[in-house]
């Protein structure tokens, strides 16, 4: 049951589950962590990846219990990053998520991208989008929602 004035605290902690729920099945890994844990480095090296307005426009729509997730440890001073290309943000990804465990896909971070796609705006999606070096906008198709 809800405190009262917390349920804005209830929602999001259940909309970051639906969204990693959703994830999860999309990426068809049955492990929820891994797919919560996959996601939160896509939304962090997307967020170090284009410019500080870019990012929080983008940031602003996400639930906010994944924009806390999201805003953790950046340094909006040193964004973008200034190498920018697919193979650095696929090793900013796997440095930051695999622990040494595994790699992670290309496969699997268009997904993320592709599932971020169903759940921001077009609008927030085309800006970062632009902002993306070639290589890595590639990564992530637009979709129909998107378009």
């Amino acid at each position: 049951m809800s405190a009262v004035g917390l349920e804005s605290i209830d929602h999001t902690v259940q909309l970051t589950h639906v969204w990693i729920n959703e994830l999860d099945e999309r990426l068809g890994w049955s492990d929820k962590h891994r797919s919560y844990g996959l996601l939160r480095c896509v939304l962090q090296a997307l967020r170090d990846w284009v410019p500080v307005n870019q990012a929080a426009h983008f940031g602003a729509q996400l639930p906010e219990l994944l924009r806390g997730v999201y805003y953790e440890q950046w340094r909006p001073a040193a964004t973008p990053v200034k190498e920018r290309h697919k193979d650095a943000f696929m090793a900013r990804i796997d440095g930051a998520f695999s622990n040494g465990r595994f790699l992670v896909a290309a496969e699997a971070v268009t997904t993320v991208l592709e599932f971020l796609s169903t759940k921001m705006t077009a609008g927030a999606i085309e800006h970062v989008r632009h902002e993306l070096p070639a290589d890595v906008k590639a990564m992530w198709p637009i979709s129909s929602r998107a378009a």
